[in-house]
């Protein structure tokens, strides 16, 4: 599974050479459509699948967003980050609620509807260990050049780097290192579907505010009255349980937003 980091920041690999984006769309037009076009990953569980079973949060928070708005979802499937600016989506969600995060993809964000960061991800029955309480003597998994590599370098905290999440709790299950740094959804995900692994996950570190962040629904370009849709869509599914309940389908249990 690839970092989720590349999809919360919006997908923030946007070239500034790549193709023109479509034109945005406005409420009226999403209404007089009857659709709401949303970039969805094709193979990136537990975010979204285009043939797996159940589909992902992310087809499902699509889904229940649209029918707030009375219109149905077109999905927008991609491989790859580029393919955001072709495929001219209306939504691209769980993105980085960060104005210099967004800075290159031209995405406006909903109010976020919950917290993720960094989790430290230690075998089972394990002590708390703060990101800080790491040393040379640890063998922590990390994604190659991502900010928790480069904290973790600084402090020359031993690393093995790996290109995708789900490789490095495999490493920890088996051993291979000693603590893996991942998202909390990723880690809630893997232990979801191992249940033998039993990961302790620690919360993000807020005394780094490198490595947490609040998650939104991103817009591209709305007009005001979609961007006002989208944030009532946001506070009435939030507020009765909607957005909680569809994630805990995925073993996933939301930190509100800070």
């Amino acid at each position: 599974m690839r970092i989720l980091a590349v999809l919360l920041c919006g997908m923030a690999l946007l070239a500034g050479g790549a193709a023109p984006p479509a034109a945005a769309r406005s409420l009226d037009q999403v209404k007089a459509l009857g659709t709401l076009s949303v970039c969805l990953p094709t193979n990136f569980l537990p975010f979204s699948s285009r043939k797996d079973t159940p589909h992902g949060f992310e087809v499902e928070l699509a889904d229940t967003l649209a029918a707030q708005l009375g219109v149905t979802v077109e999905p927008d499937w991609i491989i790859s980050p580029i393919q955001v600016r072709r495929a001219g989506c209306d939504l691209l969600l769980d993105v980085i609620a960060d104005p210099e995060a967004q800075g290159e993809t031209g995405f406006t964000y909903s109010r976020p509807f919950y917290r993720s960061g960094v989790a430290l991800v230690l075998p089972p029955g394990s002590p708390p260990t703060p990101l800080a309480g790491l040393d040379g003597h640890s063998k922590v998994a990390v994604m190659v050049g991502s900010m928790a590599a480069m904290i973790l370098g600084e402090r020359h905290v031993g690393m093995s780097t790996f290109a995708f999440e789900d490789e490095m709790l495999d490493a920890l299950a088996g051993g291979e290192v000693t603590a893996a740094a991942v998202t909390p959804l990723t880690a809630a995900y893997y232990n979801f579907r191992h249940p033998s692994a039993k990961f302790t996950i620690q919360p993000p570190d807020e005394a780094d505010q490198r490595l947490v962040w609040n998650v939104s629904v991103g817009m591209r370009k709305p007009d005001q009255k979609l961007r006002e849709a989208i944030d009532r869509a946001v506070d009435t599914l939030q507020s009765d349980g909607t957005i909680a309940r569809i994630y805990a389908r995925y073993g996933i249990t939301l930190a509100p937003p800070k």
